[in-house]
């Protein structure tokens, strides 16, 4: 709590990192693919392990909001019930680690989290195959997403592996993954206030003063995602979020 409390006498430079992350949370949502993995190790620099994932999760649940309303109707239901249960269970053995380690241990299990996840996002790349449909697959896809996203809000990459390798279009796939990802964030918001004590109202306080520019970013990533050139970009998110995470070890 009382780390929480001294988020409220942030300086300049912790001002303008927040708003930058919440306009990147916006853009992630919206397409601009990638973003939302650099913003996990520069809150967790700024203000601690555990604490920034409290502190991002709710920019994240509002930023959902608009990536469903803009893909509500190519999601693929039955894709998104048959990872729920596996990914529910993963946030559960997150949320039973994160209570027995301290916030150092947190912030390396984060990197850790965040530098598998960039391997996994460059495995992808090169590999296009169709991965065969067996339940187990969805089992590991399913508990290793929740673990990651209750560690460090990172889940974008595991399961991007498993909707891709389903070969969904690409409106279904947003969709997809868009419903799914509001789900399980709103899921975790109680595990936050209630068991880890991430979230607070003076907390929300600072997430509220970051919508303006979520609202921005997704705004900028509808009309962006078909301008920036996909492999320069994808390799500068890549390299800047490879070395904000090895910080997190320092």
């Amino acid at each position: 709590m009382e780390q929480i409390l001294q988020y409220l006498d942030l300086s300049t430079y912790q001002w303008m990192l927040l708003f930058l992350c919440g306009l990147f949370v916006g853009m992630g949502k919206t397409g601009i693919g990638g973003l939302g993995m650099l913003v996990v190790p520069l809150l967790a620099a700024a203000f601690g392990g555990k604490y920034s994932a409290g502190l991002l999760l709710p920019m994240l649940a509002f930023a959902d909001i608009f990536g469903v309303r803009y893909y509500n109707r190519h999601a693929e239901w039955g894709h998104v019930w048959r990872l729920l249960p596996w990914a529910i269970a993963g946030i559960f053995l997150g949320l039973w680690v994160g209570e027995n380690i301290d916030d150092e241990q947190f912030k390396e299990l984060m990197a850790v989290i965040i530098l598998v996840s960039l391997v996994i996002m460059i495995w992808r790349e090169r590999k296009k195959g169709k991965i065969p449909d067996y339940w187990w697959f969805s089992a590991i896809v399913g508990l290793a997403g929740g673990f990651a996203t209750m560690i460090g809000n990172a889940a974008g990459p595991i399961m991007a592996v498993y909707l891709l390798s389903m070969h969904l279009p690409k409106n279904s796939y947003i969709g997809t993954g868009a419903w799914f990802f509001l789900i399980i964030n709103y899921f975790k918001i109680p595990l936050h206030i209630f068991v880890w004590h991430t979230i607070t109202w003076e907390s929300i306080t600072l997430d509220v003063a970051t919508f303006p520019f979520i609202f921005l970013g997704a705004w900028l990533g509808f009309r962006l995602v078909k301008l920036i050139p996909e492999k320069p970009y994808r390799i500068f998110v890549i390299v800047t979020t490879a070395i904000a995470s090895i910080r997190l070890f320092f």
